[in-house]
């Protein structure tokens, strides 16, 4: 960091007298985002953060992202510690800067991403006095975040910084906000240097899972008849993809993701039976249902996924239930053998015992189990009018953009509504950390801003935000960013002219009454892709649709907004509707 002459030379006066250096609140903050290898911060500048801006005016290690709504901020902060699984840094002013991040933080807190959103706050003098651009940061994001800190002095602020990336890294993922007042942003004090490691009594999760739970799992495991594993985000939140992997292959089980899951195990390889869940397929939620002992790994039970629980307990089945957050475990489903821990360590040891166990799968049983597995498959529950020349399929657009990328290394974000779910269901995911979306929170805008955090990260990497009309409007100001900061990202907009999962919401539990879900005063999104700078593409036929697609591909330093025109009465099917049981599917039109 540059500093001044006159501070130079107070500063080596000092190091002569062996007293520590004297550095501003802000330079010390901008100290520990290079300690800790910050290469993007993503803000917007505003009044309570003018000195921590001009801390970083004075430096050239880290990139400050300028975006066009503090929202953005947050979520392009989300979507580049999604895809690498570093730490996520967005930095906001008080007041309305706080307010905006709000939804940015939610998000990333349902989804347990580890971020660090640095605020800043009134001076100290003014807070609780209703100062211009006050709000109760503290207060507001309690409940949205891991943890939260509100810095008083100065002489705090290094110990502080490092505590709130140690827990927004460890056990169980998660945003820290970390508030700041103007003055003490401003305000020298003797620097001694960032913290090489903190100790916190109150906080230390657990990594090792409890052997004796793991062998009675194992003895569970290996003499089930019709055994499932089920995994979800936690297992790429842990860096666990390898381990599963080799459990799964060395036991032979039929595997299920969820929607945070998918990408922990190959979509192309049979013993994947699909997702689970609200939009699951037929044999990956019959098998949940029909199983005989359940693994469940990094998952959570979720409502989306287990659809009403009293249906789910009418089945006996034994449950492990592996997780690094103890209150996770028995939250939704009761479980018969929990183990806390880190999934990677839990699963590691898992295998070892495995390779030591003279116990193997019964192979005949497992065989029935897969013919009967293989059975619902023949189902094939994801057919769709592939024959129609007349009207683009979104299914189809999915597709044709996986087949055209599965060799690459594409990343793949998307909003949340029925391209999100199309997206999931028809894009098939090989590798983990490829597949960024909202899960818990189901935020729509994300898209764009994931994509642009993902393309800074990912620089050689193909970056698509699978969006549809609604959602991409929320957050389409950050087309002005992604030309300001060169992050050439590709959008799908699947424009169906509808609030696409409403109005499906609507003909299924609404007789049809449609209210407020047609979009009837959209943009032309061709010309408002090319007046932020862009290329805009529109595609109506499906025959155009490959054409278009590999157009886009060519085109590989800019940012391309292709709206293809897709049919607006195209259900997301299997569905399970609210309080069904996962089994209780409807397959399509005909069981309406």
């Amino acid at each position: 960091m540059e500093i001044s002459k006159a501070e130079m030379t107070s500063a080596a006066a000092a190091s002569v007298a062996g007293q520590a250096e004297e550095l501003r609140g802000a330079e010390i903050l901008v100290k520990a985002l290079q300690a800790e290898g910050v290469k993007y911060v993503w803000g917007y500048p505003g009044g309570a953060v003018l000195h921590i801006y001009d801390a970083f005016y004075k430096q050239d290690t880290i990139q400050h992202i300028l975006v066009r709504h503090e929202q953005a901020a947050v979520h392009a902060a989300d979507g580049y510690a999604r895809a690498t699984g570093d730490v996520g840094v967005a930095l906001v002013t008080s007041g309305p800067g706080v307010t905006n991040a709000i939804t940015g933080i939610a998000t990333a807190y349902m989804d347990s991403i580890p971020m660090v959103i640095i605020t800043g706050q009134v001076p100290t003098a003014a807070i609780g006095l209703d100062a211009f651009q006050e709000c109760d940061t503290v207060g507001i994001t309690r409940p949205i975040v891991k943890h939260n800190f509100l810095v008083k002095d100065a002489k705090d602020l290094a110990e502080t910084m490092k505590k709130a990336f140690h827990i927004a890294r460890s056990g169980r993922p998660g945003p820290v906000v970390v508030d700041i007042p103007k003055d003490v942003s401003f305000k020298k004090v003797p620097y001694a240097g960032y913290p090489d490691s903190v100790v916190m009594r109150s906080y230390n999760p657990v990594r090792k899972g409890h052997a004796g739970q793991i062998r009675k799992a194992l003895q569970l495991l290996l003499t089930a008849k019709r055994p499932y594993i089920y995994t979800g985000g936690g297992v790429l939140l842990g860096n666990a993809t390898a381990e599963l992997r080799t459990l799964v292959d060395m036991l032979g089980y039929p595997v299920t993701n969820t929607l945070m899951g998918l990408g922990a195990y190959p979509a192309t390889d049979p013993k994947f039976v699909g997702m689970l869940g609200m939009h699951g397929t037929i044999e990956a939620n019959n098998a949940m249902q029909n199983c005989d002992v359940l693994l469940a790994v990094g998952a959570r039970f979720d409502d989306r996924v287990i659809g009403n629980p009293k249906h789910f307990a009418q089945n006996e089945r034994k449950i492990i239930h592996i997780d690094i957050d103890p209150s996770s475990i028995s939250k939704r489903v009761k479980v018969d053998i929990p183990i806390v821990g880190d999934v990677k360590d839990v699963l590691t040891e898992m295998i070892a015992m495995i390779k030591e166990s003279p116990v193997r799968p019964d192979a005949h049983a497992l065989g029935g189990w897969w013919e009967t597995i293989d059975g619902w498959r023949k189902r094939d529950c994801l057919k769709y009018d592939r024959g129609n020349g007349d009207v683009i399929k979104p299914q189809f657009v999915i597709e044709t953009l996986w087949n055209m990328t599965k060799d690459v290394e594409a990343y793949i974000t998307s909003d949340v509504g029925q391209h999100q779910m199309w997206a999931a269901q028809y894009y098939k995911f090989n590798e983990p950390r490829r597949w960024i979306n909202s899960g818990g929170l189901g935020t729509m805008g994300v898209g764009i801003p994931y994509a642009m955090g993902i393309k800074l990260a990912k620089p050689e990497s193909e970056v698509y935000c699978v969006t549809g009309e609604g959602s991409v409007q929320m957050c389409i100001q950050e087309l002005s960013t992604c030309l300001q900061y060169n992050t050439p990202i590709k959008i799908l907009s699947l424009n169906n002219r509808y609030l696409g999962m409403v109005r499906q919401w609507q003909e299924i539990e609404y007789s049809g009454r449609y209210s407020s879900s047609y979009m009837d005063a959209l943009p032309d999104f061709v010309k408002l892709a090319e007046a932020y700078g862009h290329v805009g593409m529109l595609i109506e036929k499906p025959q155009d649709v490959e054409p278009a697609l590999r157009e886009a591909r060519k085109l590989k330093d800019r940012t391309v907004f292709m709206d293809f025109r897709t049919d607006p009465t195209e259900n997301v099917f299997p569905m399970v509707k609210a309080g069904m049981g996962i089994t209780e599917m409807l397959l399509g039109a005909e069981d309406l």
